[in-house]
């Protein structure tokens, strides 16, 4: 068993995830395992499940507690529980390999160890899958007003200290275009801290963004002055005075074994090794190492899936060698999260590991594969020195979010079998046709397998309690996963709202609200609007004018007689002459489908997710327009 502390409380078997539901074993077990290894106080535990109006009754119920978790272990499996009674309190045993917290630090500790030697990549690398450990806010399901006020606060300064050392290697470096992606949303969360933003800005200068750079400097600027009414520190000053002048920049601030490299100047980064280059319209620059790769990690709470989790894993154990497995679907229907779990329930077959592969940027762009293929070579080699195994030992890659089949087959190269997880939005006919394969289209949930994740996610109490209303909020996000997860994070930070009421909430403001205020990435309004910048203007607009279509599905010919259509013999997507308007109404169907973004009948009309639909409809109601094809 495995316990995670850093984002919701849960646990895990190995082969399912469990969000545990706030109740008062709940804040115990938090407790504990905070302080996993050491004894802590019965009056402690008191404290930070009843504060400081403690009942007369406190001892006998906390006793009551840890029966009720013992029991939750023994469902498990784990019948000789962890948690023990000693005098004075309780504790539970736990290492790196059962407590993520732990987990986290002998990560950093290792890293630490790596700065003395002067292997500034080995340390970012190290340190970055350490960050990887964090999934989501900090106990959002312990209701323990004591816990969120002393313990949270000094476990997020951890996290912060890591987040600060990486963007300093970073830096040091020279791959500065990674530091704006880290740093974004830290700087928003804390706005005050001059550190984090004297690191943005520099990255922003030398990328060739001087006015953003500037622009961050004056924002800092004038919250310092209206919330303390001080200056910047001198270190930031300095720098931009630094920018202002045109200089090119040494390193700054602590960067210890992290300043290997001579600092580019503005808008420029280190030349990449003797690799050929991708054509620059279709990849990003290619960066070495470029921290694309990491540990394949669990995912929350994760429910369903269950008849292509079998199939997947089966596909593994036997069908290895035969080509990926490829997951194809929908813009945030959950294709990661099921690789994901497939990956870590699979992980004993792949002693060489599980390698998550991000094909695409922070902000959609694709990646360079000749620099994944460096990155990956890099992580193999690195292990093996740090191991007994060899870098040929047998690992399972999960390339997520892959663009084209050029992209994949580089990465497939890389392992000795050619055994590896895909997920992306396209069908990737062309990797198929050269590499065969397992090819499962995945679809949104069923109305079931939205009501556990509910369950799962928020608690038994909280969902069987308002069944109907479960079943009405699963409706609304029109059961489709990643809507799904955004909205149990607000409902778990908002434990005072029924589900009742959540309904009504979420109808006023859908695509307003199934976002995370804390990290403006998480939303489905960021996804879908990323998903439709892929594809182009005029295929976006197609969509657009498709989502007012009758809602039982469409034909090519009920596309021909839209207002606004091309001349006959004038694709949509290239405006050359390629056919009849009618193959070319087929195509635009085709090509939408292939994106993720239509559902093929069998044989039949393509139809539209409702979530899509809908999204499609606010979004041309907010600008009051519509794009014809």
């Amino acid at each position: 068993m495995r316990f995670h502390v850093l984002g919701p409380l849960s646990i895990t078997d190995g082969r399912e995830t469990v969000m545990l539901q706030p109740s008062k074993p709940t804040i115990l077990l938090a407790t504990v395992l905070l302080y996993a290894n050491s004894v802590v106080a019965v009056g402690h535990l008191q404290r930070t499940i009843w504060g400081e109006q403690q009942p007369n009754t406190a001892k006998a119920a906390l006793q009551t507690c840890v029966l009720r978790l013992r029991r939750l272990f023994g469902k498990y499996g784990m019948y000789e529980t962890p948690i023990e009674a000693v005098p004075g309190g309780y504790r539970i045993t736990a290492d790196e390999h059962t407590l993520d917290l732990l987990g986290f630090r002998e990560r950093v500790r290792a890293a630490r160890e790596l700065s003395g030697v002067d292997d500034g990549e080995a340390e970012l690398y190290a340190l970055k899958t350490a960050l990887a450990l964090w999934q989501g806010s900090l106990l959002a399901n312990v209701p323990s007003e004591v816990l969120h006020r002393d313990e949270v606060p000094w476990l997020q300064e951890e996290r912060l200290r890591t987040v600060e050392r990486v963007a300093d290697l970073q830096l040091g470096l020279g791959r500065c275009g990674e530091v704006p992606v880290e740093l974004w949303g830290v700087t928003r969360m804390f706005p005050g801290h001059e550190r984090f933003r004297e690191q943005l800005i520099e990255a922003l200068y030398r990328t060739g963004r001087q006015s953003e750079a500037l622009a961050e400097y004056r924002r800092v600027k004038a919250y310092l002055l209206e919330e303390f009414g001080v200056d910047p520190s001198p270190s930031l000053q300095k720098l931009e005075l630094a920018i202002l002048r045109g200089e090119d920049l040494g390193g700054t601030g602590d960067a210890g074994s992290a300043q290997l490299v001579r600092l580019a100047p503005p808008g420029t980064e280190p030349a990449p090794r003797a690799v050929e280059p991708a054509p620059r319209d279709r990849y990003t620059e290619p960066d070495p190492a470029d921290g694309a790769v990491s540990e394949v990690t669990e995912v929350p709470a994760f429910t369903g899936r269950q008849e292509q989790v079998a199939a997947l894993l089966a596909w593994l154990a036997e069908g290895a060698g035969d080509g990926p497995a490829l997951l194809t679907g929908a813009p945030g229907v959950g294709k990661t999260a099921l690789a994901s779990h497939v990956a870590q329930r699979a992980r004993e077959r792949h002693p060489g590991g599980t390698l998550l592969v991000r094909m695409v940027r922070a902000d959609g762009t694709p990646r360079d594969p000749a620099a994944l293929v460096r990155e990956v070579r890099a992580v193999l080699d690195a292990r093996a020195a740090r191991t007994s195994l060899t870098s040929a030992a047998r690992t399972l890659l999960l390339l997520d979010d892959v663009v084209d089949a050029e992209q994949a087959r580089a990465l497939l190269a890389t392992v000795s079998d050619g055994t590896a997880l895909v997920t992306s939005r396209r069908s990737l006919s062309g990797l198929v046709a050269t590499h065969g394969g397992w090819v499962s289209r995945i679809g949104t949930f069923t109305d079931q397998e939205s009501y556990e994740l509910l369950r799962a996610a928020l608690g038994d109490a909280r969902v069987v309690a308002e069944p109907e209303a479960a079943h009405a909020l699963a409706a609304h996000c029109g059961r489709h996963p990643l809507a799904l997860r955004i909205l149990t994070a607000r409902l778990l930070t908002r434990p005072g709202l029924g589900l009742a009421d959540a309904v009504g909430w979420l109808a006023e403001e859908p695509f307003a609200r199934l976002s995370l205020p804390d990290d403006p990435r998480m939303s489905v309004r960021h996804v879908l609007e990323g998903a439709l910048d892929r594809i182009g203007p005029e295929l976006a607009g197609a969509f657009t004018h498709l989502a007012g279509l009758p809602a039982n599905g469409f034909l090519a010919a009920d596309v021909r007689r839209r207002p606004g259509r091309p001349e006959a013999g004038v694709t949509a997507d290239t405006g050359t002459g390629t056919g009849t308007g009618t193959d070319a109404d087929e195509r635009v169907l085709e090509q939408l489908a292939d994106a993720g973004l239509l559902e093929e009948g069998s044989p039949g009309p393509y139809r539209m997710h409702d979530l899509l639909r809908g999204y499609a409809r606010w979004a041309t109601d907010r600008t009051g327009t519509r794009q014809e094809v």
